[in-house]
């Protein structure tokens, strides 16, 4: 299973909690992390300068499209910002906790490496 880092922006902390716990239990996720940014875009014709938190979700490449549902389901943005990038290089025993801690692995986890 390739890793992958999948990206997406909310407006508070309680929805960043919120999404993180969620795709994680599900098994979604292997690991979420949440940082507090700073966001300026144009929405509707204005410029738009807003905090945000941005929640990176540690999962596989098969499993994206079902982070992706998860996400828009949960989400409260009209048009959530949802994408991945593949994790070219990785430390190998990561890589396998990932994928041990992430549905379908057959696996039920083990070990909290971040």
């Amino acid at each position: 299973m390739k890793p992958i880092a999948v990206f997406t922006t909310v407006a508070t902390r309680a929805d960043a909690q919120a999404l993180a716990r969620s795709l994680v239990e599900r098994r979604l996720a292997a690991c979420a992390q949440i940082s507090e940014i700073e966001s300026w875009y144009r929405w509707e014709g204005e410029l738009r300068h807003e905090p945000e938190f941005r929640v990176l979700f540690k999962t596989t490449e098969t499993l994206y499209p079902d982070v992706e549902a998860a996400i828009r389901a949960l989400h409260r943005y009209e048009l959530p910002a949802i994408h991945s990038l593949a994790m070219a290089s990785v430390h190998e025993p990561y890589a396998q906790w990932i994928a041990q801690n992430t549905r379908g692995s057959g696996n039920d986890g083990g070990g909290a490496p971040r």
